[in-house]
Order: structure tokens, then sequence, then C-alpha cells
């Protein structure tokens, strides 16, 4: 009897954890899934619109101004502050120059009608370089996103501005990609994340979270390219897989975009 008491004694501080830790989970997915909103709006708008035929204007157009009015939406209802907006639109430029640039190159294209293109780049690309400045900006204040070992700033801006020139300079240079990963990995290697759920703090190695958001970039860019986002030239007669050496320039870019927001985020906080 008494060995059965010490059972069902253990058992029950077990059984309490892994609720505990469930409930965590779906905390943690709900918290993500607000913060992934504007990224959802994109996916389901390139689906629908890829069904439905949209009367008046090209598709591409109404796709640029469905994320419009998202945005405004988003503003005006608190799911996003103004601070987070200024973000977002410094994301919306960069992405834009390299969208302009890599379509230029034969990277990819945009092969449908629309009155709001720049050199061939729907004005709507954008935003989907915005929706992950949207995701960190929301993650960041949703989570408390809290840095560790965070290094120098003589050292986060140039490693930044030099990832992000690679995506050019690669075509007509040396592809310097892993290079930079590996000096990733050095800066950052003390380097943590924290982040809060329901009142309990988690950590987790940056290059590690880096990786992890690559990998789930690299996932919905193949549901973008399926629902005609855009199209690589392997995709311009049938769909296919997007090849999965473009996980390595997702993440490049997490770094960058991570890399923005971490220093405008600690300048903000120096100021006030």
């Amino acid at each position: 009897m008494t060995l059965i008491i010490q059972n069902d004694s253990q058992e029950k501080p077990l059984k309490a954890k892994i609720i505990r830790s469930l409930k965590q989970l779906v905390r943690f997915g709900w918290e993500q899934a607000l913060s992934c909103l504007f990224s959802v709006v994109i996916f389901a708008s390139l689906a629908i619109t890829q069904v439905v035929p949209l009367p008046f204007l090209p598709r591409y157009d109404w796709l640029l101004i469905i994320f419009l009015l998202m945005q405004v939406w988003m503003v005006f209802s608190g799911l996003e502050t103004r601070d987070e907006l200024k973000v977002i639109t410094l994301f919306h430029l960069i992405g834009l120059a390299l969208e302009i640039f890599k379509v230029h190159m034969g990277s990819w294209s945009y092969p449908e009608e629309g009155y709001f293109k720049i050199f061939g780049v729907p004005l709507y690309s954008g935003f989907m370089y915005a929706s992950v400045a949207s995701y960190l900006c929301q993650a960041w204040r949703r989570l408390k996103v809290e840095l560790v070992e965070w290094p120098s700033f003589l050292v986060v801006v140039p490693l930044a501005a030099a990832i992000y020139l690679n995506f050019f300079t690669h075509h007509f240079w040396i592809d310097i990609r892993w290079w930079l990963a590996g000096l990733v990995i050095i800066v950052f290697w003390k380097s943590w994340v924290t982040y809060e759920v329901n009142r309990t703090r988690y950590r987790m190695p940056l290059a590690f979270s880096f990786v992890l958001i690559g990998f789930f970039i690299w996932i919905a860019e193949n549901i973008a390219t399926f629902f005609g986002a855009w199209k690589y030239p392997n995709q311009t007669d049938a769909w296919s897989l997007v090849h999965l050496g473009k996980v390595s320039s997702w993440v490049l870019l997490v770094i960058v975009s991570f890399l923005i927001v971490a220093t405008l985020k600690q300048i903000k906080g120096k100021l006030y």
C-alpha cells in the first residue's frame, strides 16, 4: 500500500509538469501566431487571388492594395506601434532595392502584369520583407525579448552591412556567404536571446534562432512560389520545390533583419 502511495506522489508532479509544459507551448504558439498575422494575410491573399480572379486591376495591384490596407489597420488597431511602422517601412525599402537588383540579374521574375511596378518588380513585393520585420518587432514586444552578451555596435553594424551587400556583390565577385556565416557564429557564440511566456523566462542560443527562423521562411517561400508570388527560373513551366540551399540565403537575411531590429531597439532604449 505504501508503494502505491509513493508512485502516485511521484506521478502527480510529473503529470503537472507535462500539463504546464503543454499550456506553455500553446501560449507560445498563440503569441507566435499573433506575431505572424501580417504574414498570414500575405499567404491568404496570394492563395485567394490565385484562385479567384479580381476585376478592374491586375492581381499584383490588388495584392498591393490589400497589403496597404492591412498595414494601415494594424497600426490603427494597435497591433503595431508607430515606431514599428518606421522599422517595417525601412525593411520595405531595403527589400524592394534587393528585389529590383535580383530581377534585373535574372535570379527570379514577376511574370504577371501590373500597373504598380518598378523595373519589373511589383511594389507589393516589399511587403514580404516587411512582414519579416513585422514578425520580429511583434514577437520582440509580445515575448519581452532580451539579449544576453550582445556584441558591440561597431561589430554588429559592419557585419549586417557586409551580409546585405553580399546579396549584390556575389553576382560580380566571389560569394562569401559561408565566410560571413562563420563570422556570425564567432561573433555571436556567447550571445543568447531570452523570452518570456506566461511570466516564465526561457533562453535560446542566438545562432540557433537564426537557423530556425530561416528554415521556416524557406517553407513559407515554397508556399509563396506555389501561389505565384514570384518564380525562379526552374519554376517557369511548372512549380517545383525551392532548392534547400536557399535556406542559407534566408538565414543570412534573417540575421540582417534581426541585427537591424536589435540595433534600433538598443538605440531606442538608450534614448528613452
